[in-house]
């Protein structure tokens, strides 16, 4: 395919094949999920070649509107749409001088979103500046071509996305619509994918590259024990299932490219129609957390293809590598300077003395984000079964009370004291029930340690996230996560620890 591509650094990604409309439209959605802000996506081809057609899908897919009106900017020359990533569509063939560009806002439109562009070789100035060509012409079976072409970090993102639609063709879902869906605050990607036999979740977490060593000569990653592919869910989801937890089941797999299509647990969550936490479902997922905690699970678990998960220990380092993320991101941002070496030095040696009073602590495999976002509520089912768990990959062998707090002091949404009191009181009450050798006080100072610590490092990711990732969005829950440390720190264990954040001023002295 001969493409008229001026931009020496374009890397081809693909020629296509489209059969008909349908196709091309379903071309534009997949294209649509990996658009970012400041891409310049540049539609090659002539009159009837399908251009309109391949705009209208991605527009409407980033709108999240499949009726979204999408007329043709052929008179306006440019229209502008929200969604996921504002897109502002040009159409360039009856622009008259190539100055005039600048009167239409197209720089702007880049700060602000992404752009589509038709006929841009009308504006040779605008067609080099595109980050993603396609050049679609009329094949000789009556179809279409797509050549796809990108430069920059578009060549990774586009080739992922047809890479998933590849993967997808493997697993007999060749022509299934795939929609953006939101996910967590990791690097992982999730879309619906919907077929003849419903609609099924897809994972994207590719292996990422480790970070610099920062400690004992490793990444952050691996000395808090992040699942660095998609194996550890593939083998905690099965193992899950199989104890007779709600789990995502496993469709479909390419381990060595992190894709997962897994079953949908669908939306309903633990939460009220107004947002508030429900009491009644909260207290079933403490039951299905007194469950699992009661239960003896291997450290090697299978993901299959002959690979072994080995489950790490939620070990002193890893807990002290993540609380640091407080003094390193949280304290730094709030007093505006960097935590000096004396003040570090007193802030492990009060963690330090915290995490020597629960060396002794029940351990057990701990779900580590076991709270609203992860927890989907099956209405149908009963008992345990109406826990849906998500969402489990960094799953380690760690103290049990950290599950608790993770629930019981939710991230994402206001737990009131008296709800977190008698969350605590029925776990410890279902656990002596099934246990007459479960130790009550024991537990409540385990689980006032690792509640402060969840939170001290909560505090650090999402300053993290907010100030390193360009995700302000996360810093509103800082309030709520203060207020859940107040309540933690008032446990004598904590007593160095509280004076010291005391004099941070992220708790009032008492």
């Amino acid at each position: 395919m001969n493409m008229a591509m001026t931009t020496p650094d374009l890397t081809v990604i693909e020629i296509i094949e489209l059969m008909d409309s349908a196709a091309t439209e379903r071309l534009g959605r997949d294209l649509s999920l990996v658009l970012a802000k400041g891409d310049a996506v540049m539609l090659l081809g002539d009159l009837g070649a399908g251009k309109s057609t391949l705009a209208r899908a991605m527009i409407r897919a980033v709108a999240g509107d499949d009726g979204l009106d999408v007329p043709s900017p052929t008179f306006t020359l440019v229209q502008a749409y929200g969604g996921r990533v504002p897109v502002s569509h040009f159409d360039l063939y009856r622009l008259g001088d190539e100055n005039e560009i600048g009167e239409l806002g197209f720089d702007d439109a880049l700060e602000e979103g992404a752009a589509i562009v038709e006929w841009p070789q009308r504006v040779p100035s605008v067609l080099a500046r595109a980050d993603i060509v396609i050049e679609l012409r009329m094949s000789e079976n009556g179809g279409r071509c797509a050549a796809i072409a990108a430069r920059g970090s578009a060549v990774r993102r586009l080739s992922r996305t047809r890479s998933i639609r590849a993967f997808l063709a493997r697993s007999g879902l060749a022509e299934s619509e795939r929609r953006h869906l939101n996910g967590d605050a990791s690097s992982r990607r999730y879309e619906t994918v919907s077929g003849p036999a419903g609609t099924l979740i897809l994972m994207d977490s590719p292996r990422q590259p480790d970070g610099p060593p920062i400690r004992d000569g490793l990444p952050y990653s691996q000395l808090v024990h992040l699942a660095e592919d998609v194996g550890p869910f593939v083998a905690i989801s099965s193992a899950l299932a199989t104890a007779g937890f709600t789990a995502p089941r496993i469709v479909a797999s390419d381990l060595e490219e992190g894709l997962l299509l897994i079953t949908n647990l669908g939306g309903a969550t633990i939460l009220k129609r107004d947002g508030d936490p429900d009491p009644e479902r909260y207290h079933a997922a403490i039951d299905c957390l007194s469950k699992l905690h009661r239960m003896d699970w291997a450290s090697g678990l299978p993901v299959g293809e002959g690979r072994i998960h080995h489950v790490s220990a939620y070990d002193r380092r890893a807990m002290m590598i993540e609380a640091e993320l407080l003094p390193d991101w949280f304290v730094s941002d709030t007093l505006g300077r960097a935590v000096d070496v004396e003040e570090l030095a007193l802030f492990r040696e009060a963690w330090n003395m915290a995490f020597d009073e629960i060396e002794t602590a029940e351990r057990t495999l701990v779900l580590r984000d076991f709270h609203s976002p992860n927890i989907i509520w099956q209405p149908d089912a009963i008992g345990i079964s109406r826990i849906g768990i998500i969402d489990f990959q960094d799953a380690m062998i760690g103290p049990t009370a950290y599950d608790v707090a993770s629930l019981a002091q939710d991230a994402r949404v206001t737990i009131p004291a008296e709800l977190e009191a008698s969350l605590v009181a029925a776990y410890i009450a279902s656990r002596r029930k099934s246990d007459p050798e479960f130790k009550p006080f024991y537990f409540e100072r385990d689980y006032a340690v690792m509640a402060a610590q969840r939170a001290t490092k909560i505090l650090g990711i999402f300053v993290r996230l907010a100030n390193r990732d360009g995700k302000p969005q996360y810093k509103r829950h800082i309030p709520r996560i203060i207020e859940y440390l107040r309540r933690s720190l008032d446990h004598p264990t904590l007593a160095p620890v509280k004076s010291l954040y005391s004099d941070w001023g992220i708790v009032e002295k008492h």
